[in-house]
């Protein structure tokens, strides 16, 4: 899918058919994991193997279960496993299960559902960035919009650790609402970036920036936690901050790059999985 940014037009294409060898590997029994990239869609046609294969055993890994934008999805990491997500899947011994959805994470009921319904022993929901960006909702409608989504996980994980995420930093973001756009004048140069395109004077009508719902989500985890000890939040600026930025700026103005999603996953898993952390496990 090619997406001219200039004028918003779509084109659909389907890739030629391709086979990927995996040679060279050592003798004797092994797991073998394969990620699909993390940015396109791949049918998978054909199987072999030139040995007898059979399901890897259960290894008694925790499942993560985890939700969140295109940030979560991994882009701009050049592969499936730099992603930040699978960095900390790695990190922490946990089986991932990414729902990691490119434009999304906008509080949809559907999503909620999906995840009350999906069994998973750890769970994290990181909220924010395109409900900025797209100009979504005003404060009014995000506070209940955060409950009734916890809510709805809470209906199938009553008891399972539940962390909130808030929106890691993101300076076209932080104080001017959306909706946010592409650079034109980045455009021109060859450059993809995106800008905002709000006024930060709107915030006093309830429009959404990224320190606005910081503050909210703090609020909503502080009140839920009093009869919710399963449910933790982490600041997102303690995963990549303005110090972050003047070191390892996001290219686009938006999404981190390889670099950073290594940083942001490292960060996440010495938080999280730490022994004192919310997703401390049996051996931590």
């Amino acid at each position: 899918m090619t997406i001219d940014p200039a004028n918003g037009t779509v084109e659909r294409q389907s890739g030629p058919p391709g086979t990927v060898r995996f040679t060279g590997l050592p003798d004797g029994v092994k797991d073998i994991e394969i990620w699909l990239p993390h940015h396109e869609a791949t049918e998978l046609v054909a199987l072999r193997t030139d040995a007898p294969v059979e399901p890897v055993p259960d290894r008694g890994r925790r499942v993560w279960l985890h939700h969140g934008s295109s940030i979560s999805q991994g882009s701009n990491a050049t592969s499936p496993t730099a992603t930040w997500p699978a960095v900390v899947a790695s990190l922490g011994g946990v089986d991932l299960l990414n729902l990691g959805f490119g434009g999304s994470a906008l509080l949809d009921p559907f999503t909620a559902r999906t995840m009350r319904d999906t069994r998973a022993d750890l769970i994290s929901v990181k909220i924010g960035i395109n409900l900025v960006n797209a100009d979504l909702m005003r404060l009014r409608a995000f506070t209940p919009a955060v409950h009734g989504f916890l809510d709805t996980i809470r209906e199938g994980h009553p008891t399972t650790p539940l962390l909130v995420v808030s929106p890691i930093y993101c300076p076209i973001h932080e104080d001017t609402p959306g909706p946010g756009a592409f650079d034109l004048t980045a455009l021109s140069t060859g450059q993809l970036r995106f800008r905002a395109t709000g006024d930060p004077a709107e915030r006093a009508s309830g429009k959404l920036t990224l320190g606005v719902i910081r503050d909210e989500l703090a609020r909503i985890t502080a009140q839920r936690a009093a009869d919710d000890p399963n449910l933790h939040l982490l600041d997102g600026l303690d995963l990549y901050g303005p110090a972050d930025f003047a070191e390892l700026p996001l290219p686009d103005q938006l999404h981190p790059d390889t670099a950073t999603h290594r940083r942001i996953g490292e960060r996440f898993a010495k938080r999280v999985f730490s022994v004192d952390g919310p997703f401390a496990g049996p051996s931590s």
